[in-house]
């Protein structure tokens, strides 16, 4: 596949100073950064792309090579080289971000796939994901939700053997060893074939008499329930992460990542940390002006309405929309009015408006003499 243009990655202009590749470096990082989008492998394969378009612009020599050739003035280089000296590291935890996948300074050897002869660090489980339904009131003052998370433990009474106690029994077929060789001479060969003995699986014993709180198993299905704080502006698509309640690992276990999902609201329509609702007016009201009750997220607030406001106005209160998650202060409440024509007159009520539209109407001939 071909590769994009490295500003067009990054959605920079090409006169972009440092500090403006950094900026957009850090919108995108914050968007498509796998704690942020757990199991989703189309962000991570757009965190490759925009890694390298850093790696590059963030460099005055690559950038200005890149600038001079396009993406075949960089083709002598390995990844090594296009990496080398960005510290993607201390980056991450500027934006409270961890390193990918938990590898530290070795991130690129799992980003990028590069096979190394040492690890660093514990094997861990893998991450976990659970998507949660809130509702639009939970994430603006904050929640903490309880969730039952099914989950597979090892069988304490048998220890994962399967067996009851004394229930094992050496394997026949392999005598123990879990291994089947067969051997096969030609003449002064002898071809040895060793296998993973079939019967046992390798473990050289058999289960003899099952475990009854297991059914010789070895396992158990749980749920467990975990406690959850939803932290006040959070919107769909963010992630809780939980550490050490994902899948266990050869020495730790993967996280666990909660996923939001914020309810359809039956009056309020969000948009970023604003709200917005319709309220409709009488028409009086909205001629003369006046105060209306409106709903909003703690309770009736009172509104304003402006001499002569039309339908389709959109009036404000500040301050009483979600708050903010990253910072202080809330967004606004927005409220779109409807003015609703008078049905069902009776006809002291049409006389009135009659004498109202001829005194409009004189009004307005009035001033145009």
């Amino acid at each position: 596949m071909e590769k994009r243009d490295y500003y067009e990655v990054l959605g920079i202009d090409r006169n972009a100073d440092v500090a403006a590749i950094k900026r957009a470096y850090r919108q995108l990082a914050m968007q498509y950064h796998p704690d942020r989008n757990p199991g989703d492998t189309q962000a991570i394969e757009r965190m490759k792309e925009i890694n390298e378009a850093y790696a590059v612009l963030s460099d005055a020599n690559k950038r200005r090579l890149y600038d001079t050739y396009g993406h075949a003035g960089l083709e002598g280089y390995t990844r090594d080289d296009l990496f080398r000296g960005v510290d993607f590291s201390s980056l991450f935890r500027e934006f409270g971000l961890r390193d990918f996948f938990g590898f530290g300074d070795n991130i690129f050897d799992s980003f990028f796939g590069r096979r190394t002869t040492s690890r660093r660090g514990p094997r861990k489980g893998a991450d976990l994901r659970y998507d949660l339904t809130v509702t639009l009131e939970e994430v603006a003052f904050g929640t903490e939700k309880t969730i039952e998370l099914p989950r597979v433990e090892q069988c304490t009474a048998c220890n994962g053997t399967g067996a009851e106690p004394d229930g094992m029994v050496k394997c026949e077929d392999c005598d123990g060893t879990g291994q089947i060789v067969r051997e096969q001479r030609s003449g002064y060969s002898v071809f040895r074939q060793i296998s993973v003995c079939g019967r046992c699986r390798g473990k050289g014993q058999i289960v003899k008499v099952r475990c009854k709180e297991c059914e010789g198993k070895g396992i158990i299905e749980k749920t467990k329930e975990i406690v959850v704080d939803i932290p006040a502006g959070a919107d769909s698509g963010y992630s809780v992460r939980v550490g050490g309640e994902g899948e266990q690992g050869a020495d730790l276990p993967g996280d666990l990542y909660i996923v939001l999902n914020v309810e359809r609201h039956p009056v309020f329509e969000r948009h970023g940390d604003d709200i917005y609702l319709q309220q409709e007016i009488a028409f009086t009201t909205a001629a003369l002006g006046g105060e209306v009750p409106v709903p909003g997220l703690n309770g009736d607030l009172k509104l304003d309405i402006p001499e002569g406001t039309q339908t389709g106005t959109a009036l404000r209160i500040a301050g009483e929309g979600i708050p903010h998650l990253d910072g202080y202060g809330r967004g606004d409440e927005y409220i779109v009015v409807k003015v609703i024509t008078p049905t069902n007159l009776n006809r002291r009520q049409k006389e009135l408006l009659r004498e109202f539209d001829k005194l409009r109407r004189k009004s307005a001939d009035d001033h145009r003499l």
